[in-house]
C-alpha cells in the first residue's frame, strides 16, 4: 500500500486552533479542485510513491507530536485512510485538512478533521459535499476562506442553514491573502457577534509563500 507524496516536512502549524505548535506535515499529491486562491498548486502533479512505512519513518524522524495530513486533497487517495489510522496508532495527534468535496465519513475517530468549505469566491462552491456536515463532531473544525463581503454573508447563511457551530468544535473564518483585508473581516465578525474565530496564516507571516514551510 503506497501513496503519492509531494513533501513531508516539520514546521510550525500556521492555521486552526493548533497554530503555533511544532507539526510534521504530510502533503499528498493531487487535487480534483482548482480554487482561485490556491497556494499549493505545486502539489497538483508529480510527487513520489512512498509506502505507509516510509511515510511513517519520515514522520517519526520529524520529531513533532502533531501531524497534519494535507494536500492537494488527501482524500483523493483512498490509501490515506490507512495512513491516518497508522499515525494515530503510533500516538501522534493527527489532523486532516480536506476540501470537503469528498466523503469524510468512516475516518478514524481519533483524527481531527479540518473541513474547508468552499465559498463562491473560490470558484469551486459547487464541489461542496454538504452531507459531510452530518459527520462533524465537537473535535472537528470548519474553515471558510473568504474573498469579499459577499463570501462572508454567504458563509453566515451556511452557518445557520446547517447549524455548523452546533456540530463542529470550532469555526474558522480566514481572509484570502492579499484579496480581503483582515481588518475588514474582523470588524464584520465583531459587528455581527458571530461565533467564529478569525484565522490568519501564521506560517506566511514567518516564511511567506516558501514551499515546505
Amino acid at each position: 500500500m503506497s501513496l503519492r507524496i509531494t513533501e513531508i516536512f516539520t514546521s510550525i502549524q500556521g492555521e486552526t486552533t493548533y497554530a503555533g505548535l511544532p507539526t510534521t506535515f504530510v502533503r499528498l499529491t493531487g487535487c480534483p479542485l482548482r480554487c482561485g486562491y490556491c497556494d499549493t498548486e505545486y502539489a497538483f502533479h508529480g510527487g513520489t510513491r512512498q509506502s505507509i512505512d516510509e511515510v511513517l519513518a519520515h514522520v517519526v524522524a520529524g520529531g513533532a507530536p502533531y501531524v497534519c495530513v494535507t494536500g492537494g486533497e488527501p482524500l483523493a487517495q483512498p490509501e490515506v485512510r490507512k495512513l491516518l489510522e497508522v499515525l494515530c496508532d503510533q500516538g501522534f495527534k493527527v489532523t486532516l485538512e480536506t476540501s470537503g468535496a469528498l466523503d469524510i465519513g468512516g475516518l478514524d475517530d481519533r483524527v481531527v478533521r479540518i473541513l474547508d468549505i468552499k465559498t463562491p469566491g473560490s470558484g469551486e462552491v459547487a464541489k461542496n459535499l454538504w452531507a459531510n456536515v452530518a459527520h462533524l463532531t465537537s473535535r472537528d473544525q470548519v474553515k471558510f476562506v473568504l474573498c469579499d463581503q459577499s463570501d462572508y454573508q454567504w458563509a453566515r447563511m451556511k452557518l445557520d442553514e446547517y447549524e455548523i457551530p452546533k456540530r463542529a468544535g470550532e469555526v474558522l473564518f480566514s481572509p484570502s491573502q492579499g484579496v480581503l483585508s483582515p481588518a475588514d473581516l474582523a470588524q464584520w465578525i465583531i459587528d455581527d457577534r458571530l461565533p467564529v474565530r478569525l484565522q490568519l496564516q501564521l506560517h506566511k507571516t514567518i516564511w511567506g509563500d516558501e514551499p515546505g514551510r
